[in-house]
């Protein structure tokens, strides 16, 4: 079946990975998802390395499902394209700097007038307003103005630090998608569309709040630094390798006591309640690191199982592809791809019962699709010969399609 989101029209200006995946999560539940690109160099994700047959491993994980259409935004008749396109979408995406859309003629006015029924996303850095909107932002720098790279670094005494992937990046098109799907939801019931506006700062900020922030929930009170939680991060060395384990609760801690034969510990004054537990917390998890590294990982997980505790393996991203569990859940699939070849991905997180989303196709090659593209908007060979003659839209496609040279 086509997913959830077939019949659905997206126009993608998004360029790099927060905007990409967003639309990726959309096109792989079922929509029609048109990327449009710059002739000739199209996504700078495209020339990424870990390259195959032309194809970047990210360009190919963050595009599949998609149509690729190349076209010049600097050339009134690329904006044409553009507004023709826009004409019966329902959504329309761009993570341009604020402000460049408006010249372009491509930004919220521009495309209202032509679709007032529109779904618009803004998704931008900073926001489009403010003293840093017009700042350049990659992953890092919203990691360092938000508080992560403080919140990895256990307190605020200690060396920022920066999550080893690109989560600002990930949450927001998460976020993206969300709200894309929430506009279309208001769509369906009023008919209204509309502009949503998102920051990664703002996405970043509502994703740590809750858990991360807890001594700035109170405005009236005093604000400490944060201190660090503890000296281990929960992953503990064993004889063979590193696990992870978990004693929150009173029944987790004596499962772990026992499953160690440890019986003292349960009844040490230091771990007899949840809040001594981590009041004490460098000497609890001294103590759980002691018991862990004298057997094995598989030793461990054994007994620790056999007494309820929560506990898994440290795995390598390579251990991660063949664990049972990932194995069960069928989240990796394999494909072939006409230029990079046999892939292996995850697919969309989610599973849709009644409408289960299928694997259309692989991440396009830059202007795969510009001809059909402009075909289904009424555009004639000889005016999709002009607009190639003319730069307005790319020729990478065709050159490759021409048959090669006779010796």
């Amino acid at each position: 079946m086509p997913g959830p989101m077939a019949g659905v029209k997206v126009v993608d200006l998004t360029s790099m990975l927060s905007g990409p995946w967003a639309t990726t999560i959309m096109a792989d539940q079922g929509a029609d998802v048109i990327k449009v690109e710059p002739p000739a160099k199209g996504d700078h994700v495209r020339s990424l390395g870990n390259q195959r047959g032309g194809m970047s491993s990210m360009f190919l994980n963050i595009n599949r499902n998609k149509r690729s259409i190349t076209v010049n935004l600097k050339a009134p008749d690329g904006v044409g394209i553009v507004h023709d396109l826009v004409r019966n979408a329902d959504v329309m995406i761009q993570n341009f700097r604020p402000g460049v859309v408006e010249r372009l003629g491509v930004g919220y006015d521009a495309i209202c007038k032509i679709n007032p029924d529109i779904i618009y996303m803004s998704l931008s850095g900073f926001g489009e307003t403010g003293p840093w909107k017009d700042k350049p932002v990659y992953d890092p720098v919203i990691q360092a103005v938000s508080g992560l790279t403080t919140v990895q670094a256990g307190s605020d005494a200690e060396r920022p630090r920066l999550v080893r992937t690109v989560l600002p990046d990930k949450f927001s098109a998460m976020a993206a998608c969300q709200a894309m799907t929430a506009a279309l939801f208001h769509k369906a019931r009023t008919g209204q569309g509309q502009h949503v506006r998102l920051s990664m700062l703002d996405a970043v900020l509502s994703f740590l709040w809750a858990s991360d922030f807890g001594a700035q929930t109170y405005p009236d009170g005093a604000v400490s630094n944060q201190t660090a939680a503890s000296f281990i991060d929960l992953i503990y060395e064993t004889a063979d390798g590193y696990m992870t384990v978990s004693t929150m609760s009173d029944k987790e801690w004596r499962g772990f006591c026992a499953a160690m034969k440890r019986s003292e510990l349960a009844e040490d004054p230091r771990f007899a309640t949840p809040v001594l537990r981590d009041r004490n917390v460098d000497e609890r998890l001294r103590v759980i690191q002691d018991c862990l590294k004298a057997q094995t990982t598989a030793e461990n997980l054994a007994v620790l199982e056999a007494h309820g505790v929560p506990c898994a393996p440290a795995l390598t991203r390579a251990e991660v592809v063949s664990h049972p569990q990932v194995v069960n859940n069928e989240i990796l699939f394999e494909t072939d791809h006409p230029a990079a070849g046999r892939l292996r991905q995850a697919r969309n997180a989610a599973c849709f019962a009644a409408s289960p989303a299928e694997h259309r196709m692989g991440a396009p090659e830059l202007g795969e699709h510009t001809t059909e593209i402009l075909e289904e908007l009424g555009r004639s060979a000889a005016e999709i010969a002009s607009l190639q003659d003319a730069g307005v839209i790319g020729a990478e496609r065709d050159k490759r399609r021409q048959p090669a040279a006779a010796d």
